[in-house]
């Protein structure tokens, strides 16, 4: 399990080790003159990447690479493009061994520095294309978007953008036209069936993304919460928090928490997170090329102490494996599902001078019993793989996802009825003061 997992980009399993920093400065520390030499070249870049690289990487011996000597061969190349120097620095990180260590074009970094924002700059539509018609149609106005305050509804059709017919054009080229920077316009001609053909003038905005999906399910006598975690952006807390309080706030039975195919993202968040769920004990810890390590420990902040089953698959990786590792061995959950992906490694994301990017790994993980997942993942407490059949079938039909049609969901919710989760053995009072 050494390949990022299926159906996400790479990008969307990197664990970060906090907020995107913009830290090209910084890496620019003890080689001054030779940036002064490279300023506005490509090798200005590939220089900053290197020191980065040289400066945090988890392993410091680089992979037996020899570090020093590989500067010296960058360096000494001559570079027609931009693009020449960013292969000649991917082709060096790739001697790492370490699919995680990367160099991301202008370009990508941008869609993951969007990606963990938890959001977008547009007026929030879910498009897809008519499978009939092929028009390109609205799925969803996304809540709180400017497309929703401006009345479009699912099903309208967009005729044209900024006076560009939509006729053959892709779902990805249309988006592409509909984001911007907020406050900047777009026009769109749409057409609905009750209503015809009409205009409207939508003004873009900083859209937050729901990466936490939630509902009460009456299962028989068990009125369950249960909730849905996509990602871990830096949106993921405040949004998992408000959904503890409003299933909370129902009077629901227990909590199913669902991190099937959360490829991870921002390690803060996975620990805030975390500390919802307990009252007390190690979350996580990690260790970085010196052997320092740090733990990061529940404190007092729990918002709920109802049995809580978790559910996870080969897609759960990087943050999705800090919770779930953390829920299981201090026994605050029952994990149930498929062994997790296996990523145990942490990184430091930052900005280059031309607005590329460097993911690099700077810490290695551990559960709080002491556990390496790396290649072996989180093994469930009740472990029910789905067939090929059931893939299928709840790929075809995602409605079925979390009801008795979905054997992972079905379980735990046997196991949640039947009392099979006991409830974590905590004090009845919570101390008023926090510890960390």
């Amino acid at each position: 399990m050494n390949q990022s997992p299926k159906h996400f980009h790479l990008s969307k399993g990197v664990l970060f080790g906090g907020a995107i920093a913009a830290t090209a400065a910084v890496s620019l520390v003890g080689c001054r003159a030779v940036m002064a030499a490279l300023q506005d070249s490509p090798k200005a870049v590939v220089d900053q990447a290197w020191q980065i690289v040289n400066r945090e990487y988890v392993d410091g011996t680089f992979n037996q690479v020899d570090w020093q000597k590989a500067r010296q061969e960058l360096l000494g190349k001559n570079y027609t493009s931009r693009e020449q120097a960013y292969t000649a620095l991917r082709n060096a990180l790739e001697r790492l061994g370490d699919p995680y260590t990367r160099f991301m074009d202008p370009k990508q970094f941008e869609a993951l520095t969007s990606q963990t924002s938890g959001e977008l700059s547009g007026i929030g539509l879910r498009l897809e294309l008519n499978d009939k018609t092929k028009a390109l149609t609205v799925v969803e106005p996304i809540e709180n978007s400017p497309a929703i305050k401006a009345g479009i509804k699912p099903g309208d059709k967009i005729i044209a953008i900024d006076g560009k017919s939509t006729n053959g054009m892709s779902v990805e080229a249309a988006a592409k036209l509909i984001r911007g920077t907020a406050g900047t316009k777009v026009n769109l001609k749409l057409s609905r069936e009750e209503k015809g053909e009409f205009d409207l003038a939508l003004t873009r905005a900083n859209i937050e993304i729901a990466t936490v999906r939630s509902s009460v399910k009456q299962e028989g006598s068990l009125k369950v919460g249960y909730i849905r975690l996509n990602e871990f952006s830096s949106h993921a807390a405040p949004q998992m928090r408000q959904a503890i309080k409003k299933l909370s706030d129902q009077k629901v039975d227990a909590f199913v928490l669902d991190l099937r195919g959360n490829p991870g993202g921002l390690l803060h968040s996975s620990i805030e997170i975390a500390k919802m769920w307990m009252d007390k004990g190690s979350i996580v810890r990690t260790v970085d090329r010196k052997g320092a390590d740090e733990e990061f420990k529940a404190n007092n902040t729990q918002l709920t102490k109802l049995p809580l089953a978790v559910l996870v698959d080969g897609n759960s990786a990087s943050a999705s494996e800090i919770l779930s590792g953390a829920l299981k061995d201090n026994g605050r959950a029952k994990i149930v599902g498929s062994q997790t992906f296996g990523k145990a490694l942490v990184q430091s994301v930052h900005s280059l001078s031309d607005g590329s990017g460097l993911a690099v790994t700077i810490a290695h993980y551990y559960t709080p019993k002491g556990t390496d997942i790396s290649h072996k993942g989180v093994t469930p407490d009740v472990k029910i793989d789905l067939t090929d059949a059931d893939k299928k079938r709840l790929s075809v039909t995602p409605n079925w996802l979390a009801t008795k049609e979905d054997p992972q969901y079905a379980r735990a919710i046997a196991d949640l009825a039947s009392s099979g989760l006991a409830r974590p053995n905590l004090p009845q009072k919570v101390p008023s003061v926090s510890t960390r």
